[in-house]
């Protein structure tokens, strides 16, 4: 009998071991242990990012990883938080406006950007594309995502932005126009 409790006792640890590694322990935090890794690295890629969000947004925000769910059926780790240091209130990005959520968003893909060069080994993001978004910024947002873009210029980074803003055009040295014509689109280079 003696031996067959140890058994039992021993199939309990390992049960107890594999919800822990899943995230399924009731009344605890549900992390898996791949989304405890994960969210190791994008820890680094929150700091890369708050490098340009603060930039951007006049040092008003900056990400933080949520530390737990909403509740404990949800499962956590990767959630993103912004503190507003305006009023020191941290909120769900989820409540950022649009112009908000559009620098929030080009920060990510920025800092991400940032952080496989640092761990890939020599694998380098050599281009990256926006597809709008800039319409949703007021003039001195704008502002601040054209300085962070002309930054990566210098930094031998590839940007290329597909956009209708007027304010844009007359802030990138080389366009690829695309005209409409009855007989398809054309194209025309043009260098500022």
């Amino acid at each position: 009998i003696s031996k067959m409790e140890d058994e039992e006792k021993i199939a309990a640890r390992y049960k107890e071991l594999s919800q822990l590694t899943n995230g399924e322990l009731s009344e605890k935090q549900k992390i898996s242990l791949e989304l405890y890794v994960q969210s190791a690295y994008f820890e680094n890629i929150i700091k890369a990012s708050n490098l340009r969000f603060s930039r951007m947004t006049s040092n008003r925000y900056e990400f933080f990883r949520a530390e737990t769910a909403v509740n404990n059926r949800a499962k956590s780790g990767l959630d993103l938080e912004v503190l507003d240091n305006h009023n020191g209130v941290r909120r769900s990005v989820k409540s950022l406006s649009g112009g908000e959520s559009f620098m929030a968003s080009l920060s990510l893909a920025l800092g991400l950007s940032d952080v496989i060069k640092m761990f890939s080994g020599g694998v380098r993001v050599d281009a990256l594309f926006i597809d709008e978004g800039f319409g949703t910024l007021d003039s001195q947002s704008l502002d601040f995502a054209i300085k962070t873009l002309s930054q990566l210029d210098e930094s031998q980074q590839l940007v290329g932005i597909i956009s209708h803003v007027e304010a844009l055009k007359s802030n990138i040295e080389q366009q690829i126009i695309v005209n409409k014509t009855p007989q398809g689109s054309k194209l025309e280079l043009k260098l500022i």
